[in-house]
């Protein structure tokens, strides 16, 4: 009798592992209801001691991040709250990948503002970078008019290649499809923000809603490893 029930644990335990996860809505969205469904969103939390922060997947190839980037940087100077951004460069992209690891890069060796505008200027000539030669030559003419050296080899151990790779898979775990990604998220919530022009109210939500916390924390960072 005890071998038989045992055998029944053991077949319940297998028939639950065999049923897909159900995809999560997002807890809110803004505009409301207009979410995307997401599969893993464990990591949708600010850092501690934080109350809100905002996450961004974002593609250096990307129209639609172009347009968020200087929105998203006015709102976290603007609130100076952690601003959490992960590289997500979509597989059908030609160069963004590229992209992505010389913004590492540039972040590691020269410095975090460097980087910051290196990705500015990426999005603002987004129309003139057509392959991965024209990225090239934008990269090293972009390194000289401000008077860095650009190396003969961007990534020669792929540590940033990790970095980036290591980021699109937090996405592809999490589901995301499109970018740019954006979410206010706080200890017990989240909301994905699919109109930028919204960032700046869901944010005084957010703010709104969270408890106080004792200590400031940093106001903004790149993540870099998982």
């Amino acid at each position: 009798m005890r071998l038989i029930s045992m055998n029944r644990i053991a077949l319940a335990v297998a028939l639950l592992l065999a049923i897909p996860a159900v995809p999560t809505i997002a807890q809110s969205a803004a505009p409301p209801n207009s979410g995307d469904q997401f599969k893993d969103t464990s990591t949708l939390k600010p850092p501690a001691g934080a109350r809100v922060a905002v996450i961004e997947y974002e593609d250096l190839e990307c129209p639609a991040c172009a347009h968020a980037f200087p929105i998203v940087q006015q709102a976290i100077a603007h609130y100076n709250i952690p601003f959490i951004r992960h590289d997500f460069p979509l597989r059908m992209h030609i160069w963004s990948f590229d992209a992505a690891v010389i913004a590492r890069y540039m972040q590691d060796k020269i410095g975090a503002k460097e980087a910051e505008a290196y990705r500015g200027a990426v999005f603002a000539n987004q129309t003139s970078i057509a392959s991965k030669e024209d990225l090239q030559n934008f990269t090293r003419h972009y390194f000289q008019t401000h008077g860095h050296e650009m190396p003969f080899v961007i990534d020669p151990t792929g540590q940033f290649t990790r970095e980036v790779e290591a980021d699109r898979s937090l996405g592809e775990r999490i589901g995301l499809s499109h970018t740019p990604s954006i979410f206010v998220v706080t200890a017990h919530h989240w909301t994905q923000v699919t109109d930028v022009s919204l960032l700046y109210q869901t944010i005084d939500t957010a703010l709104a809603e969270a408890p106080a916390v004792a200590r400031p924390v940093s106001r903004s960072r790149t993540a870099h490893k998982k």
